[in-house]
């Protein structure tokens, strides 16, 4: 199919939404295969982080005739407005998270490139953007001294409601890490060119990724990240029953990933020495390794693909 001209859309562009490095980096990926397959298209920005260019609310929606919302959870009545607004759109979600398939945010779409639920799919992320930072021996801290350890924690993502266990999770890690012996660097994937405390761009959370030995995280971002950066993760999945972080590492083959449910102090310290050891060389082969990109696949095939009316297709979850 033809496609007059395409929106690129996702949390990125509403006004109360974060913007997160993972975000930026997908969005990027996306662009490439948008551009690939000779589709105009424009992004739509939050004007609270990129101010004077394009908004959600300005995009002329009688312009555009495909949709694409990409990163980010596939959820809540933002999402789902998009569908009365681009009604006559194809819409095609990428890259996200659905933790309802039968979400009227999800059914609106007439295609779900999903990066977990039944069938986990990597993300758009992982080698996506240039070549790993160096990681030789000359940049690693000596041996005398003790690991620096990156956290990235959220106590956020309220849409998995009644299985959240994300405060827990932040205080057994915390409280765990607290009594090691290493050097803590807390990070925020959110990007904000506005606060001096974050980064403004992907690539100067992959400057400070890149020095650091070991990411502890609770969150999905933070996991791919560290590994795309060839730092090993511990990575904790804060969702009982298991959400997108346990998804994503077995799509990427990752094993240091905690349950929420069995999260404790001999869980955090099998890992630990698990990623100080084998983890390190593991992580440093997978930055260097180029890999399948099946979401960038998939969504290079959906849009090859005639698109019929508006309705809901199937989604392949």
């Amino acid at each position: 199919m033809t496609y007059r001209r395409a929106l690129l859309t996702g949390w990125f562009s509403f006004v109360d939404g974060e913007v997160t490095a993972g975000d930026v980096v997908a969005l990027r990926r996306a662009e490439d295969v948008v551009r690939s397959m000779g589709v105009a298209y424009d992004v739509a920005w939050s004007p609270g982080f990129r101010p004077g260019e394009l908004s959600l609310e300005a995009a002329p929606a009688g312009e555009y005739d495909l949709l694409l919302f990409v990163c980010g959870p596939c959820s809540g009545p933002q999402t789902a407005a998009l569908h009365q607004r681009f009604a006559h759109c194809r819409r095609i979600a990428v890259g996200v998270s659905v933790v309802d398939p039968e979400d009227p945010a999800v059914r609106g779409f007439h295609e779900v490139i999903a990066r977990d639920g039944g069938a986990a799919l990597p993300r758009l992320t992982p080698g996506a953007t240039g070549p790993s930072p160096d990681l030789s021996a000359g940049t690693r801290p000596p041996d005398r001294l003790p690991p620096v350890v990156a956290t990235v924690l959220t106590a956020g993502q309220h849409e998995y409601t009644g299985r959240r266990r994300h405060e827990e999770t932040v205080r057994r890690i915390t409280d765990w890490l607290g009594s090691q012996d290493c050097a803590r660097l807390e990070l925020e994937t959110r990007l904000d060119t506005r606060d001096w405390r974050l980064c403004g761009t992907p690539e100067q959370l992959d400057a400070v990724l890149a020095r650091v030995d070991l990411v502890v995280t609770n969150r999905l971002h933070g996991m791919v990240l560290a590994l795309r950066s060839g730092v090993p993760a511990v990575a904790v999945d804060p969702v009982a029953g298991g959400a997108k972080v346990s998804a994503q590492a077995q799509a990427l083959d990752w094993p240091a990933v905690i349950p929420a449910e069995r999260l404790d102090d001999a869980a955090l310290a099998h890992w630990w020495e698990w990623a100080h050891a084998e983890g390190r060389s593991r992580a440093a082969a997978y930055a260097a390794t180029p890999r399948p990109e099946p979401l960038a696949d998939a969504l290079r095939d959906s849009l090859a693909r005639t698109g019929e009316g508006t309705g809901h297709a199937a989604h392949p979850i």
